[in-house]
């Protein structure tokens, strides 16, 4: 998001709620529609933002 400049503002106007921000924040889960609007939103696919832990 720093690099595309993509502030936490235009995600809620662009239609990624409180709530969701919020879970983001505190690296909870998401579900896969908000994935996808979050790649809409800022430009990118899954791989950019998606890391998996073992």
């Amino acid at each position: 998001m720093k690099e595309r400049n993509i502030t936490q503002y235009y995600l809620l106007q662009n239609g990624i709620d409180n709530k969701t921000l919020d879970s983001l924040k505190k690296n909870k889960n998401i579900t896969l529609l908000t994935m996808e609007k979050l790649c809409d939103i800022i430009g990118c696919t899954p791989n950019d933002i998606v890391r998996f832990k073992k």
